[in-house]
């Protein structure tokens, strides 16, 4: 494989599915804008080496509720497991599992903190992992809404029927999809990135911009919500993208052939994963929002719900709905992630 010097440093725009409505609003104006509740995989049985903490939060990261609880149960941080990353300008709830096999159990939630509360505790079996849940529901307050009504409905329509293009959001890049280059960088060997977790954010950067861009060659190609021959299916039947690694694409014949000039394409980014260890996995090139509904409390205002699998970004949703900006206080600092 051969690269032909793409560039990394400015994410791609890549295509939507549904004609742009040219509407625009505001979103994340204040923390409630945003409101997502994880829904977890199972609830805890009440006995194990695990405390599981129900957590709702307001303003803070996961990491940083990670780190409160740890330092109030007097475990290490690497004790505190939580299944995916919270946006933290916005009202989250989900678990945490904390573990503590021995001595008092701490009643977690009497911690007082003024940008998180534990709702309640119990014990369990396991450790909480990342990807260790069904999904999260959105319920998405967008402001100062401006443009044509029939259009952003006639997106909002289409969106409920049919769903989005799965794209990896642009939270998972970093700020102007820096982590991308970084990572090429670090699979070039340019840089050597010695911290772990440093390491992996740059190969999850990476191997979803691969993703995105076979999704949307794609859709380039005019086969949104298609099949080709030799796709590989989920179990609902829909067309499935690589998450690059180690092995055969699974794929065969056409659907092959596309993901195989892509990987040509970054031959850098493909061949580096390779050897970095990922292996070959699947995921689905459409999201289906699940019970999506909408309302306009003021002529302005539109309030969104649904809830989406784990895993897919809300940010996808409404890409293909309007456009969005947020706050200053968003782009200088931390984006946000629901996974």
């Amino acid at each position: 494989m051969t690269d032909a010097s793409p560039s990394y440093t400015t994410l791609p725009a890549w295509p939507k599915a549904y004609p742009a409505s040219g509407a625009n609003a505001t979103l994340k104006l204040h923390n409630e804008d945003f409101i997502v509740t994880e829904l977890p995989l199972q609830q805890p049985s009440g006995a194990g080496e695990h405390i599981w903490v129900d957590v709702e939060k307001n303003g803070a990261n996961t990491l940083f509720v990670a780190q409160q609880l740890a330092l109030a149960a007097g475990v290490n941080e690497w004790d505190v497991g939580y299944a995916g990353l919270k946006d933290r300008y916005a009202i989250t709830r989900q678990w945490f599992s904390i573990y503590l096999p021995k001595g008092d159990t701490p009643d977690l939630t009497q911690l007082q903190h003024p940008e998180f509360k534990v709702l309640s505790q119990s014990r369990h079996v396991k450790k909480l992992r990342p990807g260790d849940l069904q999904g999260n529901r959105f319920r998405i307050v967008l402001h100062e809404v401006t443009g044509d009504r029939d259009a952003l409905e006639a997106n909002l329509q289409a969106v409920a029927a049919k769903g989005v293009p799965n794209y990896f959001g642009a939270q998972r890049f970093g700020h102007d999809g820096g982590n991308v280059e970084q990572g090429r960088a670090m699979l070039a060997r340019e840089i050597r990135v010695r911290n772990p977790k440093k390491k992996g954010i740059y190969l999850s950067a990476v191997r979803s911009f691969i993703f995105n861009e076979v999704l949307a060659l794609r859709m380039q190609q005019g086969l949104w919500g298609q099949t080709l021959p030799g796709d590989v299916l989920t179990e609902a039947g829909q067309p499935t993208g690589p998450l690059w690694g180690r092995g055969r694409v699974s794929t065969t014949d056409q659907a092959q052939a596309l993901e195989n000039g892509v990987a040509e394409r970054h031959a850098t980014l493909c061949s580096g994963m390779e050897f970095a260890g990922l292996d070959q996995e699947r995921r689905a090139l459409v999201a289906q929002p699940a019970d999506m509904s909408w309302e306009w409390p003021q002529a302005d205002q539109l309030v969104i719900t649904f809830s989406l699998a784990a895993g897919t970004y809300a940010t996808s949703v409404l890409s293909e709905i309007l456009q969005t900006t947020e706050p200053e206080r968003l782009t200088e600092g931390e984006p946000g992630a629901v996974e």
